[in-house]
């Protein structure tokens, strides 16, 4: 009953109330017990807080040797994989060196004797063929005899044959762990490291067998500092110990405290390369004295004891006093900084129209002091003289509470005379009660922003004007909507002020217009993967009917003024440029074909040469059999045979002319997928008509598999024929004797700038060229001929270039004479064209 009472009470007074109220009503002995047993209480809290830091920083201790420990055997570990390493590449580069057949026995033996003896971790390095028989064995002095691997002997069955085994099929390097004794019990183990050797063909052809002693690594893998400081020792994956020592570990208190952490003063960790079968352990020696050893201990102990009485005296007053001092700091630090890191000017009044407070930065806008301005009555020493009455009038409607939220701007004198722009805002002043005391004022400072305004205004003014005065549209459109945004003069002139013609640029430039796609096509289809607003414009040039002009058009997607993502589309009229080009295709398509008829022009007698012998074949088998006929001696197989003949040189003589007759043809550039093989044989018929009147011989070489070029196979077969003319005609006048009298056609794919193409190059053995008209042969007419009229070499190069190849000239020399020159030029080869092709033959 009487706790259900009390807790009744409790909920109706609260708990603190209730505890005042029933430590009154407690008898004085009771309060007396109480203030005795506080002090003990803050006594018992301060020792303990004592032993719990001499608990925590036991603790600190016992960590800090663990991370110690941690630190030098990782920093062993790292040492001794190095040097396994080292002698894993000293072992890789002798198993090379017998893998390429530069090291005999005899070598294998002085170079192994020379490793043994400056690393003094190896105990012997064996040279083992892919039969397990040992070729060659170098072993340290003090191995036992029954140790060695003898030299014509085979590996026994055994660990040692497994790792064998194992780099064999791997063909990678083997670390492995033996016994060097087949007794277990004297614990010699030793670590083997298997390198496997290849022929020539890579199979395998044994392996260079290294063997490290555990004492050797473990004495010269791991730094002094380190061996003088732990017992290390090498273990396997099972704990067994391989070398070093260890000492018995030692029950620490702190591991008996439950829900700490183990702390041990060992650490071990495995060693790479060899893998989780070899273990690094070390374990501190016991330097430390522990916690209840220690002398000073007991002298902190007893001095907190005497400590612990005079806390109890001043430990209140001191709470207090700081956290009195800490709240003022506090706010007078607050404050402070508030006032002097606004920007914004603070003007207070009080309900007479008398300033009462200014911050700094009113003062610093007006460049009076607040001495000068608080207190002051209208009208203030910042008014301009000029507008005294209205900002007299603008007081009076604040003071009234007249004002606007929106603030009114005003013009501000300084204490310099200098006048500044500047806005206010009014807001009343209550104090604490609740009632107005006056009205609060903030000052800004809008010079710049009203500067930065006009020559904004000023700006775009101007931009206006410019774009206005364009001689291309320029039109700009928000994705989607049918809002013409902006549009200068020319394309208000062509289109009007809606958005049908910015659309109809847009569609036929192939450009993303914003429009609504069909049901299974994404709406986003078309834009580019970049930033929007960095992606470089896109170019299309179009022809509009309407205009009956050719446009260039340019579009790039920006950000309008209000945050929508607009195109701009610019269209400039290029219909001048389109006719000066084609005008110029076509005066270049009439020389060419002036250039087809000149060169079949200057190979006329050879062309009657080439015909007249057909001609007076048919005549003569045609004399034969009239003969026969009026004879009477003619018999029908005589007669089919003559016949057959006649109709033979008949079909040579006119496949002659139709070959000069499609040369000679004019026809529109047709650039089409050519066989190259197919270009070279057509202009090899035409070329050696003029090659055998001059008697010089002609030598060709197409490789084989070339792929097919984008070209119009009449130029380039013009350009061949051109090179190869010159070049006969070039050993016609040096007179070179019969030997000496050749022309080479090669053919051959090769890469320029990482890019395939196919190189022609025309070698001849004539009189070269003068090496000042090199750079010049290509020059319009120009010509090192007595008779020529310069414009073959010069076509050939727009040829050429007009398929994005190039053609380049060389004098061949043999020592300082010179013994011909050789034109070249090369196609670019169309890989996605040659892909394709490549796709179409699989299929």
């Amino acid at each position: 009953m009487e706790l259900n009472k009390a807790a009744s009470v409790v909920k109706k007074v609260g708990p603190w109330a209730w505890w005042r109220s029933w430590w009154v009503q407690q008898s004085p002995n009771r309060q007396d017990r109480f203030a005795n047993l506080a002090p003990v209480a803050a006594v018992l809290l301060f020792l303990a807080a004592i032993a719990s830091a001499f608990w925590y920083l036991r603790i600190e201790e016992v960590e800090r040797e663990q991370e110690a420990i941690k630190r030098d055997v990782e920093y062993a570990q790292q040492r001794l994989r190095l040097r396994l390493i080292e002698r894993q590449e000293q072992v890789m580069r002798l198993a090379r060196d017998v893998s390429n057949r530069e090291v005999r026995p005899d070598q294998f033996m002085s170079r192994a004797e020379a490793l043994v003896q400056q690393y003094p971790e190896y105990q012997s390095l064996s040279w083992i063929d892919d039969r397990r028989r040992i070729i060659a064995n170098q072993s340290i002095s003090s191995l036992l005899p029954t140790q060695h691997l003898k030299t014509g002997s085979v590996l026994k069955v055994g660990e040692t044959e497994a790792h064998f085994s194992l780099a064999r099929d791997l063909m990678q390097p083997i670390y492995g762990r033996v016994d060097a004794d087949e007794d277990k019990d004297n614990n010699n183990e030793v670590l083997q490291l298997h390198s496997p050797l290849s022929d020539d063909q890579g199979r395998f052809s044994g392996v260079i067998l290294a063997e490290y002693t555990m004492e050797g690594l473990l004495r010269y893998g791991i730094p002094t500092e380190v061996l003088a400081k732990y017992a290390v020792a090498l273990q396997d994956s099972t704990g067994q110990l391989l070398a070093g020592q260890t000492i018995p570990k030692r029950i620490h208190l702190l591991n008996l405290l439950p829900g700490t952490q183990r702390l041990d003063n060992d650490y071990e960790i495995p060693v790479p390369p060899v893998g989780n079968d070899l273990i690094l352990r070390a374990q501190a020696w016991r330097t430390s004295q522990g916690l209840v050893g220690s002398g000073l201990f007991w002298l902190v102990s007893v001095l907190s004891v005497m400590t612990a009485w005079m806390l109890i005296g001043n430990w209140r007053h001191t709470r207090r006093r700081l956290q009195a001092q800490k709240a003022l700091v506090a706010e007078t630090s607050f404050r402070r900084a508030m006032e002097n890191s606004m920007v914004t000017g603070m003007r207070a009044l009080d309900l007479r129209g008398r300033i009462t407070y200014v911050n700094p930065a009113f003062c610093q806008m007006t460049g009076w002091s607040d001495a000068e301005l608080v207190g002051a009555e209208a009208p203030f020493p910042y008014w301009p003289d000029q507008d005294r009455e209205l900002l007299m009038k603008r007081l009076e409607e604040e003071i009234s509470g007249q004002h606007s939220s929106a603030g009114f701007q005003v013009r501000v004198k300084r204490k310099s005379g200098k006048l500044f722009d500047a806005r206010m805002y009014v807001s009343p002043l209550i104090d604490a009660t609740g009632k107005q005391t006056g009205w609060m004022t903030s000052m800004t400072d809008i010079t710049e922003p009203n500067r930065i305004r006009e020559q904004l205004a000023s700006s775009h003014e101007r931009f206006t004007i410019v774009l206005e005065a364009l001689d291309a549209s320029v039109s700009v459109a928000p994705l989607g909507s049918e809002e013409l945004l902006f549009a200068n003069k020319l394309y208000r002139l062509w289109f009007g002020q809606n958005t049908e013609g910015h659309l109809r640029l847009v569609q036929q430039a192939g450009a993303y217009s914003g429009e609504k796609a069909s049901d299974d096509v994404d709406d986003l289809a078309g834009l580019p993967i970049d930033s929007l607003t960095v992606a470089s414009s896109e170019n299309a040039e179009i022809f509009v009917a309407e205009l009956g002009k050719w446009l260039e058009v340019r579009s790039r997607y920006i950000n309008w003024a209000d945050g929508r993502l607009a195109q701009m589309v610019i269209a400039s009229d290029i219909t001048p440029r389109r006719q000066a080009e084609e005008l110029a295709a076509q005066q270049a398509e009439r020389a060419q074909t002036a250039s087809r008829l000149i060169t079949m022009g200057e190979m006329a007698s050879s062309v009657a040469h080439e015909l007249n012998q057909p001609l007076t074949a048919i005549s003569n088998y045609c004399s034969g059999m009239i003969s026969r006929i009026k004879s009477q001696q003619a018999e029908e197989k005589d007669l089919l045979w003559a016949l057959d003949k006649t109709a033979h040189q008949a079909q040579r003589a006119g496949q002659i002319i139709l070959r000069i007759r499609s040369f000679v043809k004019r026809s529109e550039p047709n650039r089409a997928l050519s066989d190259v093989s197919a270009m070279v044989n057509e202009s090899l018929e035409l070329a050696e008509i003029e090659l055998r009147r001059r008697h010089v011989r002609l030598s060709h070489y197409v490789a084989a598999r070339l792929p097919q070029l984008m070209v119009d196979p009449i130029l380039i077969e013009q350009v061949l024929i051109n090179l190869m003319k010159n070049a006969a005609e070039s050993i016609d006048n040096a007179n070179r004797p019969a030997d000496k009298r050749h022309v080479e056609l090669k053919v051959v794919p090769t890469m320029v700038d990482e890019k395939p193409v196919v190189e022609f190059s025309v070698t001849d053995s004539g009189q070269g060229l003068p090496p000042e008209a090199i750079d010049r042969v290509y020059e319009a007419f120009f010509s090192t001929k007595v008779e020529g009229m310069g414009i073959g070499l010069n076509l050939c190069r727009s040829i050429i270039e007009s398929h994005q190849g190039r053609i380049v000239a060389e004098n061949l020399y043999n020592a300082d004479e010179v013994t011909g020159c050789r034109f070249s030029f090369w196609i670019p080869v169309d890989t996605t064209l040659t892909t394709q092709q490549a796709t179409g033959v699989n299929e």
